[in-house]
């Protein structure tokens, strides 16, 4: 079979073919080929021609033999590296002394029926009846279907399998970041089980297929025309081609017609060295062109041999003649055809530059040269009759060159190293070491297309080691120095993820910004990661950064302003108290009890000085203090009052000073009433700090506003504070309502009156607290309270004792006995 069949086992090798005619007839059809009697006879098959004429069997005669069309003239240097190598191991008295070989090579034209016609034409003329026991050593074939040692059991080749060269392509295209790529291919078993495996590789490690294009065996004008226009509106700009120059022609064709560019062709090893493509017309389209190609070298003789070829009017000569018509743009001087120049075969070919004589390193003839001289190794082997696997020959032993199972056994065993220093052998599964040169398509000075080494691929070695690259030499599509972009959506930035869009593929994405709290430090991440406690993301979302610890400091604006006025609030009272100290004797300090009115004083310094505690950074022990602190002073300080409002009331409600109402609720009573109506709220206080005490407690519920962690007291235990603040509530409104029930009594004595009016302030300010207290956020929550302990503790001095401070130092008239007792209407 030839090499772009099916299976593509394009080298053929039948051993112990008898000699033939000329020409090969296989029923009315006539097969060219090149023959050369020997002792054993090698069959080959070669891709000669590359386009196969349609034909329309009617059977009812015999179908007829059709000339194929296409000369390809680096598949004829293949067939003559073939007949070189025979001849130079002719030449050589130390592998088979006494043994010459022969060959019989036909023109498989890159079709599957021509390469079965020209493979049963062969076995027709041996003695096995089937082909599974013939040695094939493939110079070409490179499907990984054929590594199956069940199914082809007798298969050879000199040439790794795809496997490796599917790797390398992988490796390649994610390498240069290409994520988003087209594939074009045919339907033969060569390219299906390539681009199968391309895919499957590639979708593995994240890539995605554009689409996939399937070039028929004999496509339409419409057919290459919707491929095309593929090709023109893909947002694909990297195309991974497995198949055969002569197959890719047409295809090419209509994209040079369109002035296509701007496509980076990733080739498989079948074409990435094919001449026939880098004529001047496909340069803007195929220059950059980057593929995986066999290793290379310069065989000694080969360009002397090939240069020796001429063309000749006789049997045998066909191919001959048709490399010189394509070299030569002429005919053979048997058609006298006027139109074009008559060959006289005098032509030099060693002024032609072109596939056939550009021999500075050969790759797929090097396939060739290797697999003759392992047939003519196992070949010594039989001969000398060594076991297979041991080099001991028995003297004067003759091996059985009609058992071609015989020879295979020694086939699969043959080791020897090359005049180029190679190690020649084949794994358990017939195929060599899988190295590969990586090729790009450069044009040179002269402005001709170039095939130059820019790396190389060993699927030998470990993994990250198997890929080098020199990509400072890489010339990319129409000849830049950047490489290509070939991607579905572009990278998402850092700070963003992928979001991925129902029904497409995976490579098609919006890019979303993280969510607060969560950062992507990386192109293309497909997630955010989620910051660890106490730290946030910046406002790229690239970085976690350490919160800021936020609490009312001292040195904040507010915290300074709130500190004002808490000292303000402290010298006013200590003011007031120095005042009425030095006027203690005085009726209206003595009015009321002045012994409850100092008490008062201090408990209302007491309630501006609890406020400190709720400034500055939370502590174990201010976090503890500062709601006991609070609770109890105003709890004090409303006891005071209430004795005050209730002395108030019966002192005006009795008919004199010494009425028994007065006796019964006398100055012990009164302190009494105070440390009853204290002493709950302080046992509340010690019961609550006891069992569960407030806590520093580092919160970063707000960073999603300020990036900031509030340090605050947490209450483990949220129903103490509202106990603590509803005991509050209960007195203040006790009081209110006692003061309310007071509001008439004489002008001159206004204590009632001035006592309601603080306990309206009071209760304002508090129930206005509740809401702002549970609204407020962070910091603005202790804020809040502060300013409410403030606003009620100045409400009460300023009401009740700044009138009194007045008439004390301003109506001194005003403050005499007979003005405070006045009986009422």
């Amino acid at each position: 079979m030839g090499p772009q069949s099916d299976l593509r086992t394009d080298g053929v090798r039948d051993v112990g073919v008898s000699l033939l005619s000329e020409c090969v007839i296989l029923g009315n059809s006539k097969l060219l080929a090149l023959r050369s009697e020997g002792d054993v006879i090698i069959g080959g098959l070669f891709p000669v021609h590359y386009l196969v004429p349609n034909s329309q069997n009617t059977y009812n005669s015999k179908p007829q033999n059709q000339p194929c069309n296409g000369f390809d003239d680096r598949a004829f240097r293949w067939m003559m590296t073939m007949i070189f190598a025979v001849e130079e191991i002719n030449r050589n008295p130390a592998l088979l002394p006494g043994v010459t070989l022969g060959y019989h090579i036909m023109d498989s034209c890159d079709h599957i029926h021509t390469s079965l016609k020209a493979l049963l034409s062969l076995l027709t003329h041996t003695h096995i009846l089937g082909p599974f026991s013939i040695p094939l050593v493939s110079y070409f074939a490179t499907c990984a279907c054929l590594t199956d040692k069940h199914t082809y059991p007798s298969f050879l080749r000199t040439v790794p399998s795809d496997l490796f060269q599917v790797r390398g392509l992988v490796e390649l295209v994610k390498f240069f970041g290409w994520n988003w790529v087209g594939t074009v291919g045919t339907p033969d078993d060569y390219s299906r089980y390539g681009i199968q495996a391309f895919s499957h590789q590639f979708r593995q490690l994240g890539g995605c297929l554009a689409y996939h294009l399937t070039i028929p065996q004999s496509p339409t004008f419409v057919e290459i025309g919707a491929m095309a226009d593929t090709l023109q509106s893909s947002k694909a700009k990297v195309v991974v081609a497995f198949a055969t120059e002569g197959q890719l022609l047409e295809l090419f064709s209509e994209l040079v017609a369109r002035n296509v560019t701007g496509i980076q062709w990733v080739a498989s090893e079948a074409w990435v060295t094919a001449n026939m493509l880098t004529a001047p017309q496909f340069q803007l389209l195929l220059q950059g062109t980057l593929g995986f190609s066999f290793p290379g070298v310069y065989i000694p003789g080969l360009r002397e041999f090939l240069l020796k070829v001429r063309p000749k009017a006789e049997p045998g000569f066909e191919f001959h003649n048709m490399l010189w018509e394509e070299v030569f743009d002429s005919q053979e001087n048997t058609t006298g055809a006027p139109e074009r120049p008559v060959c006289t075969g005098s032509e030099d070919l060693s002024n032609v530059h072109n596939s056939y004589t550009e021999l500075s390193k050969v790759r797929i003839s090097y396939n060739v040269y290797k697999a003759v001289y392992a047939i003519a190794h196992a070949l010594h082997d039989l001969l000398e009759c060594g076991s297979v696997g041991d080099s001991t020959a028995k003297a004067g032993c003759k091996g059985n060159l009609s058992k071609p199972k015989e020879l295979l056994g020694y086939l699969k065993m043959v080791n020897f190293t090359n005049q180029f220093g190679e190690k020649v052998h084949f794994d358990d599964n017939g195929e060599p070491v899988p190295l590969y040169d990586i090729i790009n398509w450069q044009k040179d000075s002269k402005g001709k297309i170039r095939f130059v080494k820019v790396g190389s691929y060993d699927g030998s070695v470990p993994m990250d080691q198997q890929l080098q690259l020199n990509q400072s030499k890489i010339v990319w599509t129409g000849g830049l120095s950047q490489v290509p972009v070939s991607l579905c959506t572009d990278p998402c930035p850092p700070g963003s993820r992928q979001a991925r869009r129902p029904g497409e593929p995976q490579c098609c994405f919006d890019c979303l910004p993280c969510a607060e709290g969560e950062i992507s430090n990386q192109t293309d991440s497909t997630e955010c990661t989620k910051c660890p406690e106490y730290y946030w993301s910046d406002k790229r979302k690239v970085e976690c950064v350490a919160g800021v610890d936020d609490f009312l400091s001292v040195y904040d604006t507010m915290g300074i302003i709130l500190i004002t006025l808490t000292l303000l609030g402290v010298v006013m009272t200590t003011v007031i108290t120095t005042v009425f100290h030095h006027f203690r004797a005085t009726p209206i300090v003595r009015a009321n009890n002045s012994e409850i009115s100092f008490l008062l004083l201090v408990s209302l310094k007491l309630c501006f000085l609890c406020s400190l505690a709720f400034i500055g950074k939370p502590s174990t022990w201010t976090c503890r203090l500062r709601q006991a602190a609070f609770g109890v002073s105003f709890v004090l300080c409303l006891s005071c009052l209430l004795v005050k409002t209730i002395v108030v009331l019966l002192a005006f409600r009795s008919t004199g000073p010494g009425s028994g109402a007065m006796k019964l609720f006398g100055p012990a009573q009164q302190r009494t009433l105070i440390l009853c109506t204290t002493a709950p709220q302080v046992c509340l206080c010690a019961g609550w700090l006891s069992a569960a005490p407030p806590f520093p407690f580092r919160n970063p519920t707000y960073q999603a506003s300020t990036g900031k962690i509030v340090v605050e007291c947490r209450e483990p235990w949220p129903a103490g504070f509202y106990l603590v603040l509803g005991y509050i509530g209960l007195l203040a409104s006790l009081c209110l309502l006692l003061a309310f029930l007071g509001r008439k009594l004489p002008d001159t004595f206004n204590e009632a009156k001035l006592i309601t009016f603080s306990m309206i302030i009071f209760c304002a300010v508090w129930l206005s607290f509740i809401p702002a207290h549970v609204s407020s956020p962070g910091k603005f929550t202790v804020a809040v309270e502060i300013f409410a302990i403030l606003a009620s503790s100045f409400g009460l001095l300023l009401c009740i004792f700044v009138p009194k401070c007045f008439i004390i130092l301003a109506q001194p008239e005003k403050n005499i006995k007979k003005r405070m007792i006045k009986s009422p209407r």
